[in-house]
């Protein structure tokens, strides 16, 4: 019902895929309106449902494009993969990226001797135990005194492309054997969450350390070194680039939780619409850290949320604002259902149901009236009430908590807001603390008889007590939290209507 609710009435601000100009939009309201929803929606515009290949076109897919060099790396790759460092030619040959790459190029022969040459080509001068005149001008590989091979820890980090696209193989047959016939999902999306530790270096690139295991005299080793990552948004890049008739999207949840100038970087200007690769304006820069000419792809289109009531947060950087179309997510207070304290009847009984569409209503209408409209509540806070239990454990844990810190603890504001003012002690939702207090010394002094000293004492820590507590200090009615008294029937919610 969720689903249905939500598709309706995001119709008129879904995205439209098969524009062919970028798409950068940022869906902007308080919370609990929906607006992370609303980045999952769209996530499913951009995946693709396909049925699984077979292991046999999987290989094919990996192999077809890949030098014989590339298919010796990816052989040693997998038996690292398999904590297996030291790896002989024979093992080499009978490997089965080996033997599926020989039959792509239609050899049957002399593959012994195509793996020898690979091996020595590629072995450094240094090389103790390699002796070969027409070595390439990168070594990958070295041989131990046994005779078995391994690969050079510094030819990891050229290794990480040939990495990654072993690991999506392994995914790829790991899926085939969890489920041969069940559709696998291509996403043409990445989505990430903002917050204020995060940087240009998670989302553009940046220096990370990276680990290498190497072999040497049998010794198993580890090599930390220093390489360029790529963050998620080039990354995604990359794919686009590589694939142009597909759109991709960026999805950036909470977008106003970083500084977006420090972020997007160098790239602030190139994800403009008229800046993009191809365009009649084209700009590309130069990267910070690599140094690589980058241009953004006109098939990216750029997702966000912000959340309005973020005031302690760093303000969303204005040059953002004229890259990015700002669409309003309002509370919908009409998806909310009516609760009934009658299980007897399937139709509610206005005098025993609350109507949660209502309760919301007059809680923003004051709200607005009081802290502004960017401190209303979105309608997700009551979307899963379905019991009078249920409504008073959300007043208690969530909604109060929040209004009081929106209304810096002010009593008055928060009676106000919950129709408190006219209402005996034991049906308001929200006390005084201060009061309380002066009226529980003061209730134990009444019932006590004492001497005038003892009164005096009395009266003295009363006044210690008035003084020491903060002014505006507010409390949630006790039978509230207990679900008791006058909270155990619908009159004090209907109370909260407009």
């Amino acid at each position: 019902m969720l689903a249905l609710f939500y598709n309706f009435s995001l119709d008129n601000a879904m995205p439209d895929v098969s524009n062919d100009k970028p798409t950068n939009i940022i869906y902007t309201g308080v919370a609990g309106t929906g607006k992370t929803y609303r980045l999952l929606q769209i996530s499913k515009e951009y995946t693709d449902y396909l049925t699984r290949a077979n292991d046999e076109d999987l290989l094919k897919q990996l192999l077809q494009d890949l030098s014989w060099r590339d298919v010796v790396c990816l052989v040693f790759l997998d038996f690292q993969s398999q904590k297996q460092d030291l790896v002989k030619v024979p093992e080499i040959v009978n490997h089965e990226f080996f033997v599926a790459k020989a039959a792509q190029n239609a050899r049957e022969k002399n593959l012994s001797n195509t793996a020898w040459t690979v091996l020595q080509m590629h072995s450094p001068t240094s090389s103790q135990t390699v002796t070969y005149k027409n070595r390439a001008s990168q070594a990958y590989f070295d041989k131990d005194h046994s005779g078995a091979w391994y690969l050079l820890p510094d030819s990891m980090m050229l290794l990480s492309a040939l990495s990654e696209q072993l690991s999506e193989f392994q995914q790829a047959q790991y899926d085939n054997n969890a489920s041969q016939h069940a559709p696998s999902q291509q996403q043409r999306f990445s989505m990430v969450s903002f917050h204020q530790a995060y940087g240009y270096e998670e989302f553009v690139e940046g220096i990370r350390p990276m680990m290498a295991a190497s072999n040497q005299s049998n010794n198993s080793l580890s090599q930390m070194s220093y390489g360029i990552i790529d963050g998620a948004f080039l990354k995604l890049c990359q794919r686009a680039a590589n694939d142009p008739q597909q759109r991709y999207a960026m999805l950036i949840d909470e977008i106003n939780r970083a500084n977006v100038s420090r972020v997007f970087g160098e790239l602030l200007s190139l994800i403009e619409p008229d800046k993009r690769v191809g365009t009649a304006n084209a700009m590309t820069v130069n990267l910070a850290y690599s140094g690589r000419t980058f241009g953004v792809p006109a098939n990216v289109d750029i997702y966000a949320t912000m959340n309005t009531q973020d005031h302690s947060l760093a303000p969303l950087d204005m040059a953002l604002r004229r890259r990015f179309r700002f669409i309003n997510c309002p509370s919908q207070p009409e998806l909310l259902p009516i609760i009934s304290l009658s299980k007897a009847s399937k139709i509610p009984n206005a005098a025993e149901s609350i109507d949660l569409a209502k309760v919301l209503t007059g809680l923003n209408l004051r709200i607005s009236q009081t802290l502004g409209i960017e401190a209303q509540l979105g309608h997700a806070f009551l979307f899963s009430v379905h019991s009078l239990e249920q409504l008073q454990i959300v007043l208690v844990e969530q909604i109060i908590p929040q209004l009081a810190q929106a209304a810096g603890g002010q009593v008055a504001t928060l009676q106000y807001i919950f129709k408190d003012e006219q209402q005996p002690m034991q049906a308001q939702f929200i006390h005084d603390s201060q009061t309380l207090m002066n009226n529980d010394i003061s209730n134990r002094i009444a019932s006590q008889n004492t001497i005038a000293a003892q009164h005096s004492m009395f009266a003295g820590q009363q006044s210690y007590f008035a003084q020491s507590m903060h002014t505006g200090s507010y409390a949630i009615n006790t039978d509230l939290i207990a679900k008791t008294g006058e909270f155990a029937n619908t009159a004090v919610y209907q109370r909260l209507y407009p």
